[in-house]
């Protein structure tokens, strides 16, 4: 049975697409790669399987579990580095997500959030504040908040940007612990090396699904330039409603990565 049915889907802003008619789904305890250039719609993709962005067409059916039991990396690009926040209330915002805005945060939490900081390298960092961490360890701390969410889905948006190698093989290994336990985790990843090492499966987008299937089945060099030439020749702003108000410039900055 599947964790996640893809239903001729389509997803984009303010009506311009950048996932066109993607059918496929993701199998319970799967372990998949997305894959794909600049702009081929990859991040919109994770958004619209948690529920952020709402499809312009199709749609996306979770079976057996609901969008709080997704726990979600985005790219450290989305995250506000200036908001006045320490490591803690990074991590308890995981416990959100599984409880409810408001519950408090209880004694064995503080011991979940230990433990967690212990498994991404961060020991004695729950009061450091967001803004003075590096990159990594940014990383490191939204890794541990996905610890602390305990989630049968995983959803990470490029979590090895911005890493150096000890720490793509810190994740990897985690990554790969959770796909041990059962766990469905989809990871979009520039890496076709470590994909081809690590994920069994692989959706290859260009805004349309180009290949879905074994990762080796889907990683071709003929799949792969067809991507990159499928990207190159999209229209920016063809809409998607045929309607006047959205032949207007429009840029995303990044959103359709």
């Amino acid at each position: 049975m599947s964790a996640i049915s893809i239903n001729d889907l389509t997803l984009g802003y303010d009506g311009h697409p950048a996932v066109h008619h993607l059918d496929g789904s993701f199998a319970g305890g799967s372990l998949t790669a997305v894959m794909g250039p600049n702009g081929s719609g990859k991040s919109t993709l994770l958004k619209g399987i948690m529920g952020a962005i709402r499809p312009l067409g199709g749609k996306v059916v979770l079976d057996g579990f609901g969008v709080r039991d997704i726990a979600y990396l985005p790219q450290i690009a989305e995250i506000d580095r200036s908001f006045p926040a320490v490591v803690s209330d990074l991590l308890e915002m995981g416990f959100w997500k599984r409880r409810g805005l408001f519950s408090a945060i209880r004694g064995v939490d503080h011991g979940e959030m230990a433990l967690a900081l212990e498994q991404v390298g961060l020991v004695g960092f729950e009061r450091r504040s967001i803004d003075t961490l590096s990159g990594g360890q940014l990383q490191r701390a939204l890794f541990a908040r996905v610890l602390v969410q305990d989630a049968p889905v995983i959803l990470l948006d490029e979590p090895f940007a911005a890493i150096d190698e000890r720490t793509v093989a810190d994740f990897t290994a985690l990554i790969t612990h959770w796909h041990s336990e059962g766990r469905t985790v989809i990871a979009v990843l520039h890496d076709a090396e470590l994909v081809r090492r690590v994920f069994p499966q692989t959706l290859l987008l260009a805004r349309e699904p180009i290949a879905w299937g074994t990762t080796d089945q889907a990683l071709t060099e003929i799949n792969l330039r067809r991507a990159r030439q499928m990207v190159e020749a999209w229209d920016e702003q063809a809409p998607w409603h045929d309607s006047d108000h959205h032949h207007h410039n429009h840029h995303h900055d990044g959103k359709h990565s």
